[in-house]
């Protein structure tokens, strides 16, 4: 039986853990050829392997993605490889606690803090999408999926910053879905809840088991939950989906 990506190539950002690697795992099992893209180069390596070892096929990039000139390799890297570019996941990220601002309100972020904030939780997906789009459009069609986050839709305490960009992320994909429509790119984010990565290890440290008696599945998710809403949205069954937004967080969103 076929899988749902058959024959389809894949870029990945954040690849390396988490989410990123459960859905390279996901793409590969599915039957996409996948270029795992992560800052720190050795993660992504090891995402490659477990492909490569699951009899997939994948390649490693690795940069930054504030740097247009980067990104704008790393999208040529994939279709160099591949031939082409049919679905990206545009999933890297950071939290408060990487740029020192765990557990801070507004008014107590630095600049510096908030600046690197949204430089990687927007621009960095604003660039992504900005190479990926442009491929696209050239070669007549593709899937894009961008991580928002339940802050995309909702205001968070001590988390501003990476609210605003998150915010950010759900105006651009909604933005870019009716601009590229007539060229046949859908373009739609998923908005995780508290999933169990190393992004979520500080909050549930300081907060984590007020946070799941919220949450009316009493339970984080898993990365590999994230995953199939993934594989789905980048496949042909979702061939009428474009500009949405969807909440995979055990029922948060509904409380």
């Amino acid at each position: 039986m076929a899988g749902l990506l058959d024959g389809k190539s894949a870029l990945i950002t954040g690849g390396g853990g988490g989410i990123g690697r459960a859905t390279a795992l996901a793409f590969a099992r599915e039957g996409a050829r996948i270029a795992v893209a992560d800052a720190a180069e050795a993660t992504a390596q090891e995402t490659v392997a477990l492909i490569n070892k699951a009899g997939g096929q994948a390649m490693t990039l690795t940069g930054d993605v504030t740097d247009a000139s980067v990104v704008e390799t790393m999208v040529k890297s994939v279709v160099a490889g591949f031939g082409r570019l049919d679905c990206a996941f545009n999933n890297a990220g950071i939290a408060g606690f990487q740029v020192d601002a765990s557990g801070k309100k507004t008014a107590e972020w630095s600049e510096a803090s908030f600046d690197r904030m949204i430089a990687v939780n927007l621009k960095g997906v604003w660039l992504c999408m900005k190479y990926e789009l442009l491929q696209m459009v050239a070669q007549g069609g593709g899937a894009i999926v961008n991580t928002a986050s339940i802050a995309g839709l909702i205001g968070l305490p001590t988390s501003s910053a990476y609210v605003a960009a998150k915010h950010g992320v759900v105006g651009l994909t909604k933005t870019a879905a009716l601009e590229y429509a007539g060229d046949k790119v859908r373009v739609n984010a998923v908005c995780p809840g508290y999933i169990e990565t190393k992004m979520t290890e500080d909050t549930m440290r300081r907060r984590g088991a007020q946070l799941m008696e919220i949450v009316p599945f009493h339970r984080m998710g898993k990365p590999e939950e994230i995953a199939e809403m993934v594989v789905w949205l980048c496949s042909d069954r979702a061939s009428y989906v474009s500009g949405a937004a969807y909440n995979v967080d055990g029922g948060y969103m509904a409380t």
